[in-house]
C-alpha cells in the first residue's frame, strides 16, 4: 500500500459528541495509555488563553464548564483521513489550571474509559460456585455493561472479595488464568490471549521504528511450574505442573524460552506459593497460566513507532531489520501509549513480548 507523503496527524476531539475545533487548534500534549489489565487513561494539555466567542478580550479558556467539564464524554481520533482510528473514549474526570511566570495559561485534562466505574466500586462481596468469567460477568452487570466472557477455567466453590475495588478484583482473577480485561463499546472483555482480536502490524527498522530495544533473558524463565495444595473433601495432597507443552500452541518455530533454559540450567521448577488451590483443577489451570505468564515474556521488547494509530494492546506485531534471533512475527503487545506534541507530532510507545527467539544467538 502507497502510504501518503505528507498527512494531517492531529488529534480530531469529539465532546458529548460534537467535534471541537478548539481543542485540536490548542492541544500542546496528548497522552492515551492502555495495558492488558484494562481501562485506558487520556492526558490531555492544552494552550488556553484567548477571547471567548462574542468577545476580543484575551481571557482563561475551558474553565467555565462551555466545552470541559466533570462528567462529559470525551473521544478522540488520530491519524490521516483512511488511517484514523478512535484511540479514546471515555469520561472527563480531572481538570487541572497551571499558570507560570512568562507564559500563557494552560489547562490540563484527566479521563478514563468506562472500567473507571469499577476502579471507584470497592465492595466485600462472596462468590459461590463460580467460574472467574461467571464472576466478571456478574461484575459487569453491577455496572451496566454488557460482557464478553472467552476465557477457561475452574469454578470455585467459594471466592471472596475483600474491600478490593471491582477493578483490581477482576485484575486479580484475570492474573490468576492469564485472562486479560477490556472494554470495547459498553462490553467488558474478559479474554484469555487467544481469544483476543485485535490487529496486525508489520513495523521495519529505520522506517516506522525510530527506536527499539529488544531483550531475551531467561532470568525469569522455567523448565516447569508446579502448584501445589491439600483437597480437604478427598483429603490428599494436591500437585500440579505444567510444562513447555503450555506454551506450544502459541509457538510457530523456533527456541522457546523454557526449551532453553532447560538446555542450559537443566530441569528448574518454580514452585507457585501465594495461592493455595483448593482442587486438583484449579492447581492444574494455575500452573498453566503461570507457565503462559512466564514464557510469553521470554523476548521483550521496548519501541517507539512515527505514529501508529492502529496499535493497541493486542495487536500482532511482525518486526523486521532487526537481525535473525528477533525478527519476525509472533509480537503481542502487552502496553501502548499514543502520544502527541507540536515538536515530534504523533508518537507511539510499545511493550511487547514473544515466547521465541530464531536460530542461534
Amino acid at each position: 500500500m502507497t502510504e501518503p507523503l505528507f498527512a494531517a496527524v492531529a488529534p480530531i476531539f469529539q465532546v458529548e459528541g460534537i467535534v471541537q475545533g478548539e481543542l485540536a487548534r490548542d492541544i500542546l500534549n496528548l497522552e492515551v495509555e492502555e495495558d492488558t489489565g484494562g481501562m485506558k487513561r487520556l492526558r490531555a494539555r492544552f494552550l488556553a488563553q484567548g477571547p471567548q466567542p462574542g468577545s476580543d478580550i484575551e481571557q482563561p479558556l475551558y474553565l467555565d464548564g462551555r466545552i470541559l467539564d466533570f462528567g462529559k464524554r470525551l473521544q478522540v481520533s488520530i491519524g490521516a483521513i483512511e488511517q484514523a482510528r478512535t484511540i479514546f473514549d471515555g469520561v472527563i474526570s480531572g481538570i487541572e489550571a497551571v499558570f507560570r511566570e512568562g507564559h500563557e495559561p494552560e489547562v490540563e485534562v484527566f479521563a478514563e474509559d468506562k472500567l473507571m466505574r469499577l476502579r471507584l466500586a470497592r465492595r466485600m462481596t462472596t462468590y459461590e460456585n463460580m467460574s472467574d468469567g461467571d464472576i466478571a460477568r456478574q461484575i459487569a452487570g453491577k455496572h451496566g455493561l454488557a460482557a464478553d466472557v472467552q476465557a477457561d477455567g475452574p469454578t470455585y466453590d467459594r471466592v471472596q472479595q475483600w474491600n478490593q475495588s471491582d477493578l483490581a478484583f477482576l485484575r486479580e482473577r484475570g492474573r490468576r488464568i492469564q485472562a486479560e480485561i477490556w472494554l470495547q463499546d459498553d462490553t467488558l472483555h474478559f479474554a484469555t490471549r487467544g481469544n483476543r482480536n485485535a490487529t496486525s502490524l508489520i513495523l521495519v527498522q529505520g522506517n516506522h521504528l525510530l527506536r527499539l530495544n529488544v531483550r531475551a533473558d531467561l532470568a525469569h524463565q522455567r523448565a516447569s511450574v508446579r502448584v501445589g495444595g491439600y483437597d480437604a473433601d478427598s483429603r490428599d495432597s494436591i500437585d500440579e505442573d505444567a510444562g513447555e507443552d503450555a506454551i506450544q500452541a502459541e509457538i510457530s518455530g523456533g527456541r522457546s524460552g523454557p526449551a532453553i533454559f532447560r538446555q542450559v540450567f537443566g530441569e528448574g521448577a518454580s514452585y507457585r506459593l501465594r495461592d493455595v488451590p483448593l482442587t486438583t483443577a484449579e492447581a492444574r489451570d494455575w500452573a498453566r497460566a503461570e507457565m503462559l505468564r512466564r514464557a510469553r515474556a521470554f523476548v521483550t521488547v521496548q519501541g517507539v513507532t512515527r505514529g501508529s494509530p492502529d496499535m493497541m494492546v493486542g495487536s500482532h506485531v511482525r518486526i523486521e531489520g532487526i537481525g535473525t534471533p528477533f525478527e519476525g512475527d509472533g509480537y503481542y503487545v502487552t502496553r501502548m501509549r499514543h502520544t502527541y506534541n507540536l515538536t515530534d507530532g504523533h508518537r507511539t510507545y510499545f511493550e511487547a513480548e514473544r515466547p521465541t527467539v530464531q536460530g542461534g544467538i
